[in-house]
């Protein structure tokens, strides 16, 4: 069964999937519930950015701790996960997925899916290509990806995404 984590819940070890990409609340589907529904029966802990309880209302400083906490445990959880699943929602701008693709997208450890009408499509398309991320064209196929690996590495988690 699949163990979901969200922030500030501590951080567990194993094989682990970090679900980045568009959150804007209002703008964004939860595309992290379509993705989390379909592991449900996977043996792997999923690192869920997108908070129960956020407040939109919290300054986006350093010095506001419920917002620091937020991004230190997102970027521990990208360090800490095994694969990095990214979707770049068409109805968002999604500047933070854009920063965390170009922090973690030569890891080797990455899948993207960025459809058409992405306002930055171009740009992320030429980033992938160039430093070989893995890469899909619809929430569809990227679920279909991750399910494809997880069932070639049941057993063995000795994995490589690229």
């Amino acid at each position: 069964m699949a163990k979901i984590i969200q922030p500030p819940a501590p951080l567990e070890e194993g094989f682990s999937i970090f679900l980045a990409g568009s959150i804007e609340m209002g703008t964004a589907e939860d595309w992290q519930a379509r993705i989390i529904a379909r592991l449900s029966a996977y043996d792997v802990l999923i690192f869920n950015p997108r908070r129960s309880a956020w407040d939109p209302t919290w300054a986006q400083t350093p010095d506001n701790p419920p917002f620091r906490e937020q991004v230190e445990w997102e970027l521990a959880a990208l360090e800490r996960a095994n694969l990095i699943v990214m979707y770049l929602d068409p109805a968002t701008k999604s500047p933070i997925s854009l920063l965390e693709l170009g922090l973690f997208g030569r890891g080797g450890k990455m899948v993207v899916c960025c459809p058409r009408g992405f306002w930055r499509k171009g740009n992320v398309d030429i980033v992938c290509a160039r430093y070989g991320i893995a890469q899909v064209d619809s929430l569809e196929e990227v679920i279909e990806w991750v399910v494809e690996r997880l069932e070639q590495t049941a057993g063995s988690r000795l994995v490589s995404f690229e």
